[in-house]
């Protein structure tokens, strides 16, 4: 009786349970959202929406396992900078590495000429891969070059540790070597810095490169003589090319050998800080081009083959090369990776406070393919399974991670493919970026410059490619980039002058081609950075028209720097037309920020014609009107807007700009009564176009 007992209470028991998790169930689908944020926001992607979900799961399981299911943080895990790597203590110095194929670890260098010494020999910390060696203080002094000597079962080489936060390069030997960098610390003068991102007006740049004369910059000099130019041209972030450490200086700092190290070919790790230190001061944010998406092959500089085990770092197998690229392919799969990945993340934006990265070649990461030979043609093409979802969930955890350490941090993604979700927040099953570089829009440029006359571009195009992104994401929009000035490719300037650049550009001696492509230049600019949902990219020199491609110093050239840097000459000079580009640049950018939250306001057209090739449309009080026609000027070119009046705040064919003045721009526009459209509050506004020109106007 006692055991029927039991059983009967156990099945009422149960009932209980089952009618109480149903209740549950219950109430929690009732106030679920039916779908997850991405798919409600874009119902195209309904049909995906498990794939969505399960590459969201797993981010999330990994997050569990990384913080222990939350018994510490993503930024608590990202803390390998202060424990691997070399570091001072109050005993004396510590050294750690990860290296589970080692048999054995000396550090070797000026301290014990070069040579295995038992006082340096690291011992492997017991039931791990990790290597630890303690040394009294005397053992090293600031400013010693060093690197590890690891044996392995078969082999033994030299190697750079992969947690070096200085390396640096022999100017004879060319050889590269780890330093014991132990200066006094920085003192921040502007502690605590917040972005201005209303909207992000971004100046992509590269230090060494940043000079007229014919050698490699420094940070110093970036500092001193760069950064005003930028400050006075309005714009309120400058993003950093090359700072990790790169053994070949024309990789443009994308092969890269040490992740921890700012590239020492432009100074110290302290100028660099003042750098960023005073352009904080400036109110400048400053961004890191950061490369996670390869590492360069290299075994004695960089991570190849760190101690006789090539996968340690790398995918194995057929993905361990980066087939287009000449590089290697970090293993997300692996939690030691991704330590050392986030906690990357971390060092920069903690140690040098850096407020945020562009990650390069995020669509080599999500693919299999690294994108290469794919066309993208439809949403199913970003679920086939041939998506990485271990680099995916990469990419989340950074974010997730960047924005945990620093809450206004900006991070960009370099994506081509389009994935849907990459700029979109991660509890909406998005991979937490801030923006996309909106990559379609420069193509676009260079395709119509390219292969259509002037008399087939189509303002309905245009208008269209460059608004053409998804609703729920960011972007930076941009003409062109430091891609298209290296050579190999042409920049906008020199797609539409060419050779006429180095002849006919001299005030009064400019020729068609020059007019044209000064008029275009200026127009392609506006017509980009006025329909912006993000933010504005312009890469050093091409908001003047800087005349000539980037060739780094190579063995083909001469080891030259003749076009490894940035004649400011050019634009300084006011007897040259580039003067006339970089002013108009400058205006163009103050004109944006006039308008508060231009980013934010609604772009809303006015009018197109194609046949007329004008465009108009309105973003908050301001009115930008186009007429790409090369050879049609209109008179009395009529369009229906607020009732109001109108000024001219910026006109392309101003005679300080390069252009024609054959506008007054002193005038104010006053809008004509007609009844038909009083109930709409719109009358219309009439306005000389001049042919190729652009006019910005104001409602007062």
């Amino acid at each position: 009786m006692a055991t029927k007992k039991a059983e009967s209470g156990k099945k009422t028991a149960a009932k209980k349970a089952v009618k109480t998790t149903a209740t549950k169930k219950a109430v929690k689908t009732t106030a679920a959202p039916k779908h997850i944020g991405l798919v409600k926001n874009d119902s195209y992607l309904e049909p995906y929406e498990d794939a969505i979900k399960g590459r969201h799961d797993h981010a999330l399981w990994k997050l569990n396992q990384l913080t222990k299911n939350g018994k510490q943080t993503l930024n608590d895990f990202a803390n390998g900078y202060e424990y691997f790597g070399l570091h001072k203590t109050d005993r004396g110095w510590v050294f750690r590495e990860w290296a589970p194929n080692a048999t054995d670890i000396y550090l070797i260098g000026d301290f014990n000429d070069w040579k295995e010494s038992p006082k340096y020999r690291a011992k492997r910390i017991q039931g791990t891969g990790n290597w630890e060696l303690k040394l009294p203080e005397k053992a090293l002094k600031h400013g010693d070059l060093f690197k590890m000597k690891v044996h392995w079962e078969g082999g033994e080489g030299e190697r750079i540790p992969a947690w070096a936060r200085r390396v640096v390069q022999d100017e004879k030997t060319k050889i590269f070597s780890a330093q014991v960098w132990n200066p006094e610390p920085y003192v921040w003068k502007k502690k605590t810095f917040k972005p201005k991102t209303t909207p992000l007006l971004i100046y992509e740049c590269h230090i060494g490169m940043g000079q007229d004369a014919e050698k490699v910059g420094t940070y110093t000099e970036f500092k001193e003589n760069v950064l005003p130019r930028i400050i006075k041209d309005g714009y309120n972030c400058i993003q950093i090319m090359a700072i990790q450490e790169h053994p070949y200086y024309g990789s443009f700092g994308y092969h890269v050998s040490s992740f921890f190290a700012a590239s020492s070919r432009f100074g110290t790790p302290e100028e660099l800080k003042d750098l960023i230190d005073t352009a904080h001061q400036k109110g400048i944010a400053v961004i890191m081009d950061i490369v996670h998406s390869h590492a360069v092959k290299n075994e004695v500089e960089g991570l190849g083959n760190l101690a006789g085990d090539p996968n340690q770092y790398f995918y194995p197998g057929d993905r361990h090369e980066h087939p287009a690229w000449d590089s290697l392919c970090f293993d997300y799969g692996k939690d030691e990776v991704i330590h050392f990945l986030l906690s990357n993340c971390k060092f920069w934006l903690n140690e040098f406070h850096f407020d945020g990265f562009r990650f390069d070649g995020v669509t080599s990461m999500l693919y299999y393919s690294h994108g290469l030979g794919e066309a993208f043609t439809c949403y199913a093409d970003y679920f086939n399974g041939h998506e990485d979802d271990n680099a995916i969930c990469y990419l989340t955890l950074a974010n997730c991670l960047i924005h945990e350490v620093n809450k206004n941090a900006i991070t960009i993604a370099e994506e081509v493919s389009g994935m849907p979700g990459l700029a979109a927040k991660f509890t909406d099953g998005g991979y937490g970026f801030d923006y996309r570089m909106a990559m379609n829009i420069p193509d676009f440029w260079i395709k119509t410059i390219k292969e259509l006359p002037d008399e087939a571009w189509k303002p309905s195009s245009i208008f269209w490619e460059v608004k053409n992104r998804r609703k729920d994401e960011k972007t930076i929009s941009y003409c062109e980039s430091h891609d298209q000035a290296l050579v190999g490719d042409k920049t906008i300037i020199f797609r539409l002058i060419d050779a006429d650049m180095y002849w006919h550009f001299k005030k009064g001696d400019e020729n068609d081609m020059a007019h044209r492509g000064i008029a275009l230049h200026k127009m392609i600019r506006l017509v980009t950075a006025s329909t912006i949902n993000g933010g504005y990219l312009n890469f050093m020199g091409n908001e003047f028209g800087h005349p000539e491609w980037i060739d780094f110093p190579r063995e083909g050239n001469g080891w030259s720097y003749k076009y490894a840097r940035r004649q400011w000459n050019l634009v300084d000079n006011k007897d040259l037309c580039y003067h006339y580009l970089g002013d108009f640049d400058r205006e163009m950018i103050n004109v944006i920020k006039s308008e508060k939250n231009f980013h934010k306001t609604p772009v809303q057209e006015i009018w197109h014609n194609d046949g007329d090739q004008v465009l108009a449309f309105m973003r908050g009080e301001l009115l930008f009107v186009f007429n790409f026609s090369p050879t049609k000027s209109f008179t009395d070119y009529g369009f229906l807007v607020p009732t109001g009046s109108y000024s001219i705040v910026l006109d392309s064919d101003n005679v300080a700009f390069g252009g024609n003045g054959l506008n007054d721009d002193t005038m104010t526009h006053l809008t004509n009564y007609d009844a038909l459209y009083v109930e709409e509050h719109k009358e219309w506004l009439k306005l000389y176009l001049p042919a190729r020109s652009a006019l910005v106007l104001k409602k007062n």
